[in-house]
Protein backbone atom coordinates (compact mmCIF):
# COMPACT_ATOMS: atom_id res chain seq x y z
CA UNK A 1 0.00 0.00 0.00
CA UNK A 2 1.48 3.35 -0.63
CA UNK A 3 0.64 4.91 2.60
CA UNK A 4 3.06 1.70 4.40
CA UNK A 5 5.52 3.10 1.87
CA UNK A 6 7.90 5.29 4.35
CA UNK A 7 8.36 9.16 3.41
CA UNK A 8 12.23 10.53 4.38
CA UNK A 9 12.03 13.78 4.84
CA UNK A 10 14.46 16.12 3.09
CA UNK A 11 17.05 18.06 5.48
CA UNK A 12 16.59 21.54 5.16
CA UNK A 13 19.10 23.28 3.30
CA UNK A 14 21.33 26.37 3.93
CA UNK A 15 19.30 29.44 2.88
CA UNK A 16 20.96 30.66 -0.33
CA UNK A 17 23.05 34.13 0.05
CA UNK A 18 21.21 36.85 -2.49
CA UNK A 19 24.07 38.67 -3.30
CA UNK A 20 25.95 38.19 -6.16
CA UNK A 21 29.00 38.70 -4.90
CA UNK A 22 28.49 36.58 -2.03
CA UNK A 23 30.88 33.50 -2.81
CA UNK A 24 33.26 35.45 -5.11
CA UNK A 25 36.00 35.43 -2.33
CA UNK A 26 35.16 31.70 -1.49
CA UNK A 27 36.02 31.36 -4.92
CA UNK A 28 39.30 33.46 -5.16
CA UNK A 29 40.60 31.53 -1.33
CA UNK A 30 39.72 28.35 -2.71
CA UNK A 31 41.33 29.15 -6.12
CA UNK A 32 44.63 30.59 -4.36
CA UNK A 33 44.79 28.23 -2.12
CA UNK A 34 44.41 25.01 -4.50
CA UNK A 35 47.17 26.57 -6.52
CA UNK A 36 49.44 26.88 -3.28
CA UNK A 37 50.05 24.12 -1.64
CA UNK A 38 52.46 22.73 1.26
CA UNK A 39 53.19 18.99 1.21
CA UNK A 40 54.43 17.16 4.17
CA UNK A 41 55.35 13.56 3.90
CA UNK A 42 55.58 10.86 6.03
CA UNK A 43 57.62 8.38 4.43
CA UNK A 44 55.87 5.43 5.94
CA UNK A 45 56.86 2.90 3.67
CA UNK A 46 58.30 2.10 0.26
CA UNK A 47 55.86 4.52 -1.70
CA UNK A 48 58.28 7.56 -0.63
CA UNK A 49 60.31 5.98 -3.21
CA UNK A 50 58.42 7.55 -6.03
CA UNK A 51 58.51 11.36 -4.52
CA UNK A 52 61.85 12.11 -5.87
CA UNK A 53 60.91 11.74 -9.58
CA UNK A 54 57.46 13.34 -8.96
CA UNK A 55 59.19 16.14 -7.24
CA UNK A 56 62.18 16.59 -10.06
CA UNK A 57 62.70 17.98 -13.37
CA UNK A 58 60.60 14.70 -15.36
CA UNK A 59 57.03 14.98 -13.43
CA UNK A 60 58.04 18.23 -11.73
CA UNK A 61 55.44 18.56 -8.94
CA UNK A 62 55.91 22.27 -8.18
CA UNK A 63 54.02 23.53 -11.47
CA UNK A 64 51.27 22.50 -9.93
CA UNK A 65 51.93 25.10 -6.74
CA UNK A 66 53.12 22.27 -4.82
CA UNK A 67 56.03 21.94 -2.97
CA UNK A 68 57.54 19.81 0.15
CA UNK A 69 57.77 21.00 4.13
CA UNK A 70 59.43 19.82 6.33
CA UNK A 71 56.99 20.78 9.28
CA UNK A 72 53.50 20.54 9.93
CA UNK A 73 52.97 23.58 10.97
CA UNK A 74 53.15 24.94 7.95
CA UNK A 75 51.95 21.81 5.72
CA UNK A 76 48.54 21.99 4.09
CA UNK A 77 49.13 17.89 2.76
CA UNK A 78 50.21 15.24 4.81
CA UNK A 79 50.85 12.44 2.40
CA UNK A 80 51.27 9.30 4.45
CA UNK A 81 53.12 6.64 1.99
CA UNK A 82 53.21 3.22 2.69
CA UNK A 83 52.39 0.59 5.23
CA UNK A 84 51.40 2.01 8.72
CA UNK A 85 52.39 0.38 11.88
CA UNK A 86 50.56 0.79 15.43
CA UNK A 87 53.61 2.83 16.56
CA UNK A 88 53.87 5.31 13.52
CA UNK A 89 49.92 5.70 13.77
CA UNK A 90 50.16 7.43 16.91
CA UNK A 91 53.09 10.04 15.74
CA UNK A 92 50.66 10.11 12.32
CA UNK A 93 48.24 11.32 14.33
CA UNK A 94 50.17 13.79 16.49
CA UNK A 95 51.32 15.14 13.25
CA UNK A 96 48.06 15.44 11.95
CA UNK A 97 46.63 17.42 14.67
CA UNK A 98 49.59 19.92 14.73
CA UNK A 99 48.95 21.00 11.10
CA UNK A 100 46.67 24.47 10.67
CA UNK A 101 43.31 23.98 9.50
CA UNK A 102 42.28 23.55 6.44
CA UNK A 103 44.44 20.34 5.78
CA UNK A 104 44.46 17.30 3.63
CA UNK A 105 45.63 13.77 4.14
CA UNK A 106 46.71 11.43 1.23
CA UNK A 107 47.75 7.95 1.67
CA UNK A 108 49.35 6.40 -1.08
CA UNK A 109 49.83 2.80 -1.70
CA UNK A 110 47.53 -0.18 -0.86
CA UNK A 111 48.77 -0.42 2.35
CA UNK A 112 46.81 2.62 3.76
CA UNK A 113 44.22 1.09 1.75
CA UNK A 114 43.62 -2.12 3.77
CA UNK A 115 47.25 -3.13 4.87
CA UNK A 116 48.71 -4.69 2.08
CA UNK A 117 51.24 -7.35 1.76
CA UNK A 118 51.25 -6.54 6.01
CA UNK A 119 47.75 -7.06 6.04
CA UNK A 120 47.96 -10.04 8.61
CA UNK A 121 49.97 -8.27 10.72
CA UNK A 122 49.02 -8.01 14.30
CA UNK A 123 50.95 -4.48 14.48
CA UNK A 124 49.82 -3.13 11.47
CA UNK A 125 46.56 -0.35 11.47
CA UNK A 126 44.57 -1.73 8.47
CA UNK A 127 42.74 1.45 6.88
CA UNK A 128 44.06 5.13 7.76
CA UNK A 129 40.60 6.42 7.44
CA UNK A 130 39.40 5.24 10.38
CA UNK A 131 41.55 7.28 12.35
CA UNK A 132 41.95 10.33 10.39
CA UNK A 133 39.37 11.80 7.52
CA UNK A 134 41.62 10.86 4.08
CA UNK A 135 41.02 13.39 1.16
CA UNK A 136 42.83 11.25 -1.27
CA UNK A 137 43.90 7.53 -1.72
CA UNK A 138 46.14 6.50 -4.43
CA UNK A 139 46.59 2.96 -4.78
CA UNK A 140 49.12 0.76 -6.01
CA UNK A 141 52.44 -0.98 -4.82
CA UNK A 142 53.82 1.10 -5.28
CA UNK A 143 51.93 3.83 -7.58
CA UNK A 144 54.15 5.43 -10.34
CA UNK A 145 54.99 8.69 -10.07
CA UNK A 146 52.39 9.49 -12.69
CA UNK A 147 49.23 8.45 -10.50
CA UNK A 148 51.01 10.32 -7.76
CA UNK A 149 50.26 13.48 -9.77
CA UNK A 150 47.22 12.45 -10.92
CA UNK A 151 46.24 12.18 -7.36
CA UNK A 152 47.22 15.85 -6.45
CA UNK A 153 45.26 17.19 -9.53
CA UNK A 154 42.60 15.63 -8.12
CA UNK A 155 42.68 17.20 -4.91
CA UNK A 156 43.84 20.27 -6.68
CA UNK A 157 40.69 20.52 -8.31
CA UNK A 158 38.57 19.52 -5.41
CA UNK A 159 40.12 21.95 -3.10
CA UNK A 160 39.70 24.91 -5.65
CA UNK A 161 35.57 23.72 -5.71
CA UNK A 162 35.24 23.31 -1.98
CA UNK A 163 34.97 20.01 -2.34
CA UNK A 164 37.48 18.53 0.07
CA UNK A 165 36.41 19.05 3.56
CA UNK A 166 36.99 15.83 5.25
CA UNK A 167 39.30 18.09 7.99
CA UNK A 168 35.75 19.32 9.46
CA UNK A 169 34.77 15.75 9.97
CA UNK A 170 37.57 15.21 12.69
CA UNK A 171 35.95 18.12 14.85
CA UNK A 172 32.78 17.09 13.79
CA UNK A 173 33.16 13.60 14.50
CA UNK A 174 36.03 13.23 16.93
CA UNK A 175 34.36 11.09 19.72
CA UNK A 176 34.28 8.53 16.47
CA UNK A 177 38.16 9.13 15.48
CA UNK A 178 38.73 9.39 19.20
CA UNK A 179 37.26 5.94 20.06
CA UNK A 180 38.79 3.95 17.47
CA UNK A 181 42.25 5.83 18.62
CA UNK A 182 41.70 4.52 21.92
CA UNK A 183 40.99 1.04 20.80
CA UNK A 184 44.38 0.40 18.87
CA UNK A 185 46.47 2.40 21.60
CA UNK A 186 44.50 2.27 25.11
CA UNK A 187 42.54 3.98 27.25
CA UNK A 188 44.89 6.26 28.58
CA UNK A 189 45.93 7.93 24.79
CA UNK A 190 45.57 11.36 24.52
CA UNK A 191 47.28 13.96 22.29
CA UNK A 192 48.85 17.80 23.68
CA UNK A 193 46.17 18.87 21.20
CA UNK A 194 43.25 20.11 22.18
CA UNK A 195 40.96 19.12 19.39
CA UNK A 196 37.60 19.90 21.20
CA UNK A 197 39.06 23.71 21.89
CA UNK A 198 40.01 23.99 17.89
CA UNK A 199 36.47 22.43 17.12
CA UNK A 200 34.71 25.23 19.11
CA UNK A 201 37.25 27.76 17.67
CA UNK A 202 36.46 26.76 13.98
CA UNK A 203 32.76 26.70 14.69
CA UNK A 204 32.56 22.76 13.98
CA UNK A 205 31.58 21.44 17.53
CA UNK A 206 28.41 19.57 16.80
CA UNK A 207 26.54 16.54 18.75
CA UNK A 208 29.24 13.75 17.47
CA UNK A 209 32.17 16.12 18.65
CA UNK A 210 31.62 14.47 22.41
CA UNK A 211 30.98 11.20 23.63
CA UNK A 212 31.64 8.37 25.81
CA UNK A 213 35.37 8.47 24.56
CA UNK A 214 35.77 12.28 25.08
CA UNK A 215 34.84 11.49 28.42
CA UNK A 216 37.61 8.66 28.96
CA UNK A 217 39.80 11.18 27.68
CA UNK A 218 39.12 13.67 30.12
CA UNK A 219 39.64 11.57 32.98
CA UNK A 220 42.82 10.49 31.92
CA UNK A 221 44.37 13.58 30.58
CA UNK A 222 46.89 15.30 32.28
CA UNK A 223 48.67 19.14 31.70
CA UNK A 224 51.70 18.59 29.78
CA UNK A 225 54.70 19.31 31.96
CA UNK A 226 57.95 20.95 30.56
CA UNK A 227 60.95 19.21 30.52
CA UNK A 228 63.61 19.05 33.01
CA UNK A 229 66.73 20.55 31.59
CA UNK A 230 70.03 19.28 33.23
CA UNK A 231 73.34 19.56 31.91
Amino acid sequence: MIKDIPIIAEQAQQPRRTNPLAHVFDELMNFARSRSLFMLHYCTGCGAIELPPAMTSRFDMERLGIQPMVTPRQADILLVTGYVSIKTLKRIILTYEQMGSPKHVIGICSCTVNGGMYWQSYATAKKLDEYLPVDLYIAGCMPRPEAVISGLQKLIDNIKHGKSDNWKDYYQRYDHYLGNQQHLFGNNWQTPTDVIGEAREYGLFGPQTLGQHTELLESVQKPLQPLEMKL
